[in-house]
């Protein structure tokens, strides 16, 4: 995710994959690598620090939660490139020409949405 580095990413997907609060331990646990708690603990605190997520003290643990769901984070990220390029509208219209079809009636139903 644009913004975040392996780690965090990584901790995040967890988080989006859980549907729920998760506490470091699980987050440890689901992530499947070799990584000290305290490692964990502090990618966590800095998606706290950073906005990505929020925390909640449960006994003597924080539980974590996402404050966005993918689908937002990914769409603030894409909102992001478009403004660090010099011709966003440049961009959108080459993805538009280069989305599949499926892709095309997503924006046609965003679009309709909006409006």
């Amino acid at each position: 995710m644009h913004g975040l580095g392996e780690l965090e990413s990584a901790a995040m997907d967890v988080l989006w994959r859980a549907g729920e609060a998760r506490t470091v331990r699980e987050v440890l646990d689901e992530l499947n690598r070799d990584l000290a708690y305290t490692t964990v603990l502090t990618v966590l605190d800095h998606l706290h620090r950073k906005g990505w997520v929020a925390r909640e003290k449960r006994s003597r643990a924080y539980c974590y939660t996402p404050t966005r769901s993918r689908e937002e984070a990914a769409a603030r990220a894409m909102r992001n490139l478009l403004a660090d390029v010099g011709d966003p509208d440049g961009v959108l219209l080459h993805f538009a020409q280069s989305a599949s079809e499926g892709e095309r009636e997503a924006l046609r139903r965003g679009l309709r949405k909006r409006a």
